[in-house]
C-alpha cells in the first residue's frame, strides 16, 4: 500500500493535515472521508505520520521541552478509555472505527489528543500495540504487551477486556491503601495546626503574664517557653531548612544506594513493611497470571513484571529469578532462593508448575494476597487511628499543663 499525505478541513472547516495509507489516491479520498474530513489536496508520500514523528523529533523535543509536556493519561483516564475502547471492539466495531468514535468528541484534553493520535495512526496503517507505544508514559509495557498478545491471537476484545479487568484491580488495591491513611493524614494535620498554633499565639501570651508576675517558672514550663520563643522567630527558617532537607531525601531515594536503602528499609518496618510486601506479591502474581493467559511467554512476561514492582529489592529478585529460569529452571525454584517471597506463595506456583495451570494458580495467589492485603488495611487503620489520636492529645495536653503548673504554684502560695 500507498502512503498518501493530506490537508483538509474538518466539518467545523477547520485545518487538519496528516497521512493514510491506501491502495490508490480514490481509496486515499473515503479514508479520509471515513474520518470526517473534507479533502482539499493529497500527494503521495513515502512515510508515514509516525515516521514523520521521527524525522521530526528533534523539532517536537524542542517544542515539547519549551512550551508544553507530551500528553500523559491519568490513571483514571486511562481506565475510562480503556473500557469504553473495550467495549466498542466487543461491540463489533473495528479499532480504527471505534477510536474515531472516541475522538468525534472533539476533547480537547490530553485523552483527546491521545486518542486521534492513535486513530491517525491506525488509519495508517500501524497496529494498535505499536500505535500505543507513541505514548511510554501513558501506556506501560504491560499494557502494550497485552495488546500485542491479543492481536497476535486474533482476540483483541478479550485483551482488551484483561487490560481494563487488571488495571481496575491495581486501581482498587491502591485505593484501599489511601483511604486506609486519609483518615490518619487527617488526624496529623490537624494536631500539627493545634500545636503550631499554641506556640505561636497562646504560649507568647502566658509568658508576657508570667513575666509581668514575676513568678518563678518550673522547668517544664520555662522549657515550653524556649521552644515558642524559638518557633516564633525561626519557624519560617526552620520550615525552610526542613523542606529542603526532605526534597534532597526524596532525590536521593529515587535513584542509586539511597532507592536501595530506603526500599530495604521499607520491608523492615514492622505495619508498612507487611502492607508493602503483601501489596508486591498480589501485583506480581496478578500481573505475571494476566500475561500468561493472554499468551505472553514466560521470560518476556517476567522481564515485564520486574519493571512494574515499585520496590526495586523485590523486583531485583524476579531480576535474578528470570535469568536463572533463562538457565531452563522453574520460576518456583529461582524465586525460592532469593529468600524474598514468602514460602506459601513458592509452594503455590510449584504446584502449578506441576500440574501444568501455572496461570490459574496465580489467580488462587492474587485472591489470596488481596484478602491479605484488605485485612492488614482494616487492621493497621484500626490500630493507627486512636494511637494517632492519643499523640496528639498527649501534645496537646502537656501543653496545657505546663502552661498551669505556674498557676497552681502560685496558688500554693497564696494559700501559705
Amino acid at each position: 500500500m500507498a502512503h498518501f499525505k493530506y490537508i483538509g478541513r474538518s466539518k467545523k472547516g477547520e485545518k487538519v493535515e496528516g497521512v493514510v495509507e491506501s491502495n490508490d489516491r480514490a481509496g486515499a479520498v473515503r479514508v479520509i472521508e471515513s474520518m470526517g474530513h473534507i479533502p482539499v489536496s493529497i500527494t503521495e508520500t513515502t512515510k508515514t505520520h509516525k515516521q514523520n514523528s521521527a524525522a521530526e523529533g528533534k523539532k517536537r523535543l524542542k517544542f515539547e521541552l519549551g512550551f508544553q509536556r507530551k500528553p500523559k493519561m491519568k490513571l483514571q483516564d486511562l481506565l475510562l478509555f480503556s473500557r469504553e475502547l473495550s467495549d466498542l471492539v466487543a461491540s463489533g466495531m473495528t479499532i480504527g472505527r471505534a477510536l474515531h468514535t472516541l475522538s468525534a468528541r472533539k476533547d480537547e484534553s490530553a485523552v483527546g489528543k491521545i486518542v486521534v493520535t492513535l486513530r491517525d495512526e491506525i488509519v495508517q496503517g500501524t497496529s494498535l500495540s505499536d500505535a500505543l507505544e507513541l505514548y511510554p508514559e501513558t501506556f506501560s509495557s504491560l499494557y502494550i504487551n497485552l495488546v500485542r498478545a491479543g492481536e497476535a491471537s486474533g482476540n483483541l476484545p478479550l485483551a482488551l477486556e484483561n487490560v481494563c479487568v487488571h488495571y481496575e484491580r491495581v486501581q482498587d488495591a491502591k485505593s484501599k491503601v489511601i483511604s486506609a491513611l486519609v483518615y490518619p493524614a487527617i488526624v496529623m494535620i490537624v494536631g500539627g495546626l493545634a500545636v503550631i498554633g499554641l506556640m505561636i499565639f497562646i504560649v507568647p501570651k502566658f509568658a508576657n503574664t508570667f513575666d509581668e508576675m514575676g513568678a518563678t517558672l518550673p522547668k517544664p514550663t520555662l522549657a515550653l517557653m524556649a521552644i515558642s520563643n524559638f518557633v516564633t522567630h525561626y519557624g519560617l527558617i526552620l520550615a525552610g531548612v526542613i523542606t529542603g532537607l526532605v526534597i534532597m531525601l526524596k532525590k536521593w531515594v529515587k535513584h542509586g544506594v539511597g532507592q536501595q536503602l530506603w526500599h530495604k528499609t521499607q520491608l523492615r518496618i514492622p505495619i508498612m513493611g507487611s502492607i508493602i510486601t503483601t501489596n508486591a506479591y498480589a501485583h506480581f502474581s496478578r500481573t505475571l497470571g494476566t500475561l500468561l493467559q493472554n499468551g505472553v511467554s514466560v521470560l518476556p512476561a517476567l522481564g515485564i513484571v520486574q519493571k512494574t514492582i515499585d520496590n526495586v529489592v523485590i523486583s531485583g529478585e524476579i531480576g535474578k529469578a528470570r535469568d536463572r529460569v533463562t538457565d531452563g529452571a522453574s520460576i518456583s525454584k529461582p524465586l525460592a532462593q532469593g529468600k524474598v517471597f514468602p514460602r506459601l506463595l513458592i509452594d503455590m506456583l510449584a504446584v502449578g508448575e506441576e500440574t501444568g495451570d501455572l496461570a490459574g494458580c496465580l489467580t488462587h495467589i492474587t485472591r489470596r494476597y488481596d484478602t491479605e492485603l484488605d485485612r492488614m488495611v482494616k487492621t493497621c487503620t484500626t490500630v493507627l487511628e486512636p494511637l494517632l489520636i492519643v499523640l496528639v492529645a498527649m501534645v496537646v495536653g502537656g501543653i496545657a499543663v505546663c502552661l498551669l503548673l505556674p498557676v497552681l504554684t502560685l496558688t500554693d502560695s497564696l494559700h501559705i
